[in-house]
């Protein structure tokens, strides 16, 4: 099983990161956290430090299943003005890689084109950024190899999400049960 990566930009939200990394590392699925600056520390929109497994230099796109993006403020904005990160994007889905972002983060990918013809949510205030999306306001939207959540509420809804779609629904009922979910 490929491993997937979870993008930290400084002033990422740190519920919504943290959260998929222990929900996925409990379902036994490997997760990169992956900065995007020159540092391993990333701090988070609401001060703490999280360290990185690695920086984006060292890794390629090949190398993972899932792309995940975290939202928080300025964290999106960052990650939006990324062009390495939107370059891997791009090329990943359109190679059939899988992608997900919750909170503002799927702006990110309704600017890229990526939510076309798709279901998809996101915090109040960014619909409009879905381009092309047909905008729902569920907690979580699951449409083809697109996940999508719609804030730091949603943020374990988000990650067993990504369990079902990785290793599937038995699993994550057994992990959401194990959380008293």
């Amino acid at each position: 099983m490929k491993e997937s990566a979870l993008f930290l930009a400084e002033g990422f939200e740190e519920i919504e990161a943290i959260t998929v990394i222990d929900v996925l590392r409990r379902a036994e699925i490997p997760v990169k956290t992956v900065s995007i600056t020159p540092s391993l520390q990333v701090k988070g929109a609401h001060g703490v430090v999280v360290e990185a497994d690695t920086t984006f230099e060292t890794v390629t796109a090949d190398d993972f299943d899932f792309l995940i993006l975290p939202g928080g403020m300025p964290g999106t904005k960052h990650l939006d003005e990324n062009k390495k990160l939107n370059d891997w994007l791009l090329a990943h889905v359109g190679r059939g890689g899988r992608v997900a972002a919750i909170c503002a983060a799927p702006s990110v990918l309704g600017r890229l084109g990526l939510l076309k013809g798709k279901k998809a949510t996101c915090y109040p205030g960014f619909e409009s950024m879905l381009l092309g999306a047909d905008f729902t306001a569920a907690p979580v939207e699951v449409d083809g190899n697109t996940v999508t959540a719609n804030g730091p509420a949603a943020a374990i809804r988000f990650a067993l999400s990504l369990v079902t779609a990785i290793k599937g629904e038995s699993l994550a009922r057994e992990i959401a049960a194990a959380m008293q979910v």
